[in-house]
């Protein structure tokens, strides 16, 4: 198998990034807080890069995520550097921001287009992985203004809270709802609901573009 990113295993590259951000995410929760935030914002790091040479055939996109990728890690470091808890909700956005830039770049390239293959269908998976981590960053953004929007959370870092709200978030877009954590806030309750009702209509949206392709597939 070639080890280099091109356009035939791209999105294993990304998809494979994208889990790894997850489980590293739950196994730096045992280390020291202190370690814990640098371990995970490297991860973060990584997962930007592994993102960007993945997407580097889509030229429409390469330079807006480098600049965002840029600009979180000055912000990272200007928060290490300044102590000024304030720039969390930058760092955020700027994800945020990142994570749908990314996506929408996937769903240019994926979704009713072309044929149906291996990395076409791995990159469905990046979607959705995609899709969570969005709803994470945005509840993640919801407790740094409101910290008691849900129960089961503690007032923390977004770092030490990452984790578990990335639980909560794909709970939530897979609509199993365990209840150990819930919204209370209205606002936070918009967002669960929303993210329900996206997890759905996403799994109808990708069966559709996978049949549509594979039907153009057959005709051609």
């Amino acid at each position: 198998m070639n080890k280099k990113i091109n356009q035939e295993n791209n999105f294993y590259y990304m998809t494979f990034a994208l889990i790894g951000l997850l489980v590293t995410s739950s196994l730096v929760e045992v280390m020291p807080s202190g370690i814990l935030e640098y371990v995970l914002e490297g991860v973060i790091v990584l997962t930007f890069l592994v993102c960007i040479l993945s997407l580097r055939f889509d030229p429409r996109w390469k330079r807006f995520m480098q600049m965002l990728a840029l600009c979180w890690v000055l912000a990272s470091i200007l928060r290490q550097a300044l102590g000024i808890q304030e720039i969390d909700l930058l760092v955020l956005l700027i994800m945020f921001a990142f994570f749908w830039g990314t996506f929408r770049s996937i769903s240019r390239q994926i979704l009713f287009t072309g044929t149906v293959d291996g990395n076409k269908v791995v990159g469905s998976v990046a979607l959705f992985l995609l899709m969570g981590l969005m709803w994470t960053i945005a509840y993640l953004m919801v407790m740094e203004f409101a910290p008691h929007s849900f129960t089961g959370m503690s007032q923390m870092s977004w770092g030490e809270n990452f984790s578990q709200l990335a639980y909560f978030s794909f709970v939530t877009l897979t609509t199993l709802g365990y209840g150990d954590i819930s919204p209370i806030s209205p606002f936070s309750q918009v967002l669960v609901y929303m993210e329900a009702i996206a997890g759905v209509f996403y799994m109808a949206i990708v069966v559709a573009s996978l049949v549509s392709s594979n039907q153009g597939k057959q005709h051609g």
